[in-house]
């Protein structure tokens, strides 16, 4: 594992964001090959909920540092996990939710729930949203596992530079699972 200051606002910060992967503990459902590769380049990974098991917390644990909050069906993690949390890496402030409801005025709740925070990654739909609203970045990664009505399994890749993020993308990781 690679440790990094993620609070050093002159340190550059890879992180690899995650929602909905659904891994439970002894099932065949894992990320795949690619969604591995990019989890293993992460400085910090972020997760929106739906982990479903410790043991896959865990595991990623091993990658990188790893905040993560509950989803819906975190069941057995509630006593781990928060609902919402801040985060500060690289001097960027991060918020991070599973459920951000429904498209409709999303932007408006999210600001109005993390008012000062510059991003805001959440998941629970499944679908991918990376915008910009009101100089506040609001990021889905879809899922790395279930795309459910989706073409894709995709995950999120922020690069945090001297205080700013300097990409944000949402990447594919179609392939077999390992």
């Amino acid at each position: 594992m690679r440790l990094v200051d993620t609070n050093d606002c002159n340190t550059a910060v890879h992180v690899v964001v995650l929602a909905d992967t659904h891994v439970r503990s002894g099932a065949q459902r894992r990320l795949t090959a690619p969604a591995y590769d990019e989890v293993a380049r992460a400085d910090v990974v972020l997760h929106c909920g739906d982990l479903v098991s410790i043991d896959f917390l865990e595991e990623l644990g091993e990658y990188a540092p790893v905040h993560a909050v509950l989803g819906n069906n975190d069941i057995g993690l509630a006593e781990v996990l928060p609902t919402t949390t801040v985060v500060d890496l690289g001097g960027v402030a991060v918020g991070m939710v599973h459920d951000a409801g429904p498209s409709r005025r999303r932007s408006e709740r999210l600001r109005a729930r993390f008012p000062t925070c510059d991003v805001v990654v959440f998941g629970h739909s499944h679908i991918p949203v990376n915008e910009i609203v009101d100089g506040q970045l609001l990021f889905n990664p879809g899922s790395a596992t279930q795309r459910r009505r989706q073409p894709h399994r995709t995950l999120g890749v922020l690069d945090i530079r001297d205080g700013s993020v300097v990409q944000h993308e949402i990447r594919v990781v179609d392939a077999e699972s390992r």
